[in-house]
C-alpha cells in the first residue's frame, strides 16, 4: 500500500472546456517534459506534503483522517503476472498528481493480485470515497457490490461492458466504438462491401457483433465474416475462404497487429489486393505495421496519441522503462477526480451524478464521457499506416454533440 498527495489544482469551467483543457495539457506536458527526471518522483518514494494541522485520530491503522484531502483508492496489480501493467497505471496517476499540483487527494495503492475483494474492503475500511481500478473485469465484478454497499463509485480501467451500471463506470478502451469509428469513415469515403476477420473468443464476438450492427445501420452490405482461433493454419484458412466469397471494398481485421501482419500479404494474394484493410484499437503504437507493404494505407481507429507520446517521454525519463499503453487511464482518472474534487467536500460522498456530465471530460486520451451504461464514450481518431508510420486522416472530435 502506498500513499501520494500533492499541493495546488487546476480548473476547467465554462464554455470552451475540451479547448481549454487540450490546450492546458498540451502546456503542461510540453513544459514538464524539459524538466521531468527533476521533478517527477519515483512513486515509492513520493514524500506527503507537511500537514497543515496535527494530524487526527486515524481511521485505520497507519493512515490518519483527512480534513482537507479527499481518499482516494487505486486498485491494481503490484505483483504478479500484470503487475507491470498496474506498476505503469500507478506511477502515472503520480505524475498526474504532481502535474495538476492538486492538495484535493490523497491517492492511496492497493495491491489486487491479493485479492481485489480484499482490496476494496481495505479501502473502504480505510476511509476512501472513489476507487480507481481495478483493471480486469473480473476483478471489477468482484469488487462492484463491496463499493455498492458502502456507497463507494468504482471507475475501472477495464473495457469489460458486462460489468458497467450500477455504480461501476468504465474508462477501457471499446472495441465496439473502434469499430463503429473506422466503419463509418470507411463507408463515408465510398466502400459498400464489407468483409472481417475476427478471432475466436470474447474480444473477437464483440469486434463481430459491433461489425455487422455498423455496416447494417451505414446501409453497407456484409459479405463475408470467418473467424479463426489464431494459428497461422486458421488464419490461411479464414482467408482462403473470403478468396471464395464476392469481392469487397473493405476488410476488417479484428484483431492484435501481430495477427493483420499475418493475414494482409494473404489476403493481398487471394483476392483482396484493392481492399481497405481496416483495423481496431488493439493496433494502436504497433511500430511493426508500418514495416508491412500490405499493411500500407490500412486504417483503423483510437484515442488520439498526441498527447500520450509526450506522456510516454516523461514516464522513461522518470522511470527508466516504457509505460504500458493503459498507462494513460491512470493519468485521465486523476484528472477527473481532480476536476471533481473542486466541489467535493472531504470526508462527503463522492458526487457521483457528476460522472455523467454530458459535456464529458478530457485528457492524455481525448474527450470522453460516461453514458448511462457507465460506459466511456470517447472521442476517436483515425490513422493510416505508412511507411514512417501512422497518418491521422480523421482527427478526432474535440466535444461531444448532446
Amino acid at each position: 500500500m502506498a500513499e501520494r498527495s500533492l499541493a495546488g489544482q487546476v480548473r476547467f469551467t465554462g464554455q470552451g472546456r475540451f479547448r481549454q483543457a487540450q490546450a492546458w495539457l498540451g502546456a503542461l506536458l510540453g513544459a514538464l517534459l524539459l524538466s521531468a527526471c527533476s521533478t517527477v518522483v519515483p512513486r515509492t518514494q513520493a514524500p506527503p506534503p507537511p500537514p497543515r494541522q496535527p494530524e487526527q485520530p486515524a481511521v485505520a491503522p497507519g493512515l490518519p483522517t483527512d480534513t482537507e484531502r479527499h481518499r482516494v483508492a487505486l486498485l491494481v496489480p503490484m505483483s504478479g503476472p500484470n503487475a507491470g501493467v498496474g506498476q505503469s497505471i500507478a506511477n502515472a496517476t503520480t505524475m498526474a498528481l504532481l502535474d495538476t499540483k492538486t492538495e484535493r487527494l490523497r491517492v492511496t495503492t492497493y495491491d489486487t493480485a491479493r485479492g481485489a475483494a480484499q482490496a476494496a474492503r481495505q479501502a473502504i475500511a480505510e476511509g476512501n470515497k472513489l476507487i480507481l481500478g481495478p483493471l480486469t473485469g473480473e476483478e471489477a465484478r468482484q469488487v462492484a457490490p463491496i463499493a455498492k454497499a458502502a456507497d463507494v463509485p468504482v471507475i475501472s480501467y477495464s473495457n469489460d461492458a458486462s460489468v458497467a451500471g450500477d455504480g461501476v463506470y468504465l474508462l477501457g478502451y471499446s472495441p465496439e466504438q473502434s469499430v463503429d469509428r473506422v466503419i463509418d469513415l470507411a463507408h463515408a469515403r465510398g466502400m459498400n462491401n464489407f468483409a472481417a476477420l475476427v478471432p475466436a473468443g470474447v474480444y473477437g464476438k464483440r469486434a463481430g457483433d459491433a461489425f455487422l450492427a455498423r455496416v447494417r445501420a451505414v446501409g453497407g452490405t456484409v459479405v463475408a465474416m470467418e473467424t479463426f482461433d489464431r494459428t497461422p493454419a486458421s488464419v490461411r484458412a479464414a482467408v482462403a475462404k473470403l478468396s471464395a466469397s464476392s469481392s469487397y471494398d473493405a476488410l476488417l481485421i479484428a484483431d492484435v497487429g501481430r495477427i493483420a501482419l499475418q493475414a494482409a500479404p494473404l489476403v493481398r494474394a487471394g483476392g483482396g489486393a484493392d481492399a481497405r484493410i481496416l483495423g481496431t484499437e488493439l493496433w494502436d503504437t504497433d511500430a511493426a505495421l508500418s514495416g508491412s507493404t500490405a499493411l500500407r494505407g490500412a486504417w483503423y481507429a483510437s484515442v488520439t496519441n498526441g498527447l500520450y507520446r509526450t506522456l510516454a517521454a516523461r514516464y522513461r525519463s522518470s522511470y527508466g522503462a516504457a509505460p504500458y499503453r493503459q498507462a494513460s487511464l491512470g493519468y485521465d482518472s486523476v484528472l477527473l477526480a481532480v476536476r471533481i474534487a473542486q466541489n467535493w467536500r472531504p470526508g462527503a460522498a463522492f458526487p457521483t451524478a457528476r460522472l455523467s456530465d454530458p459535456e464529458g471530460f478530457s485528457g492524455i486520451d481525448g474527450a470522453f464521457r460516461f453514458g448511462r451504461d457507465g460506459i466511456a464514450e470517447r472521442a476517436l481518431e483515425v490513422q493510416e499506416v505508412g511507411a514512417g508510420g501512422p497518418n491521422v486522416i480523421d482527427p478526432a472530435p474535440r466535444g461531444f454533440n448532446r
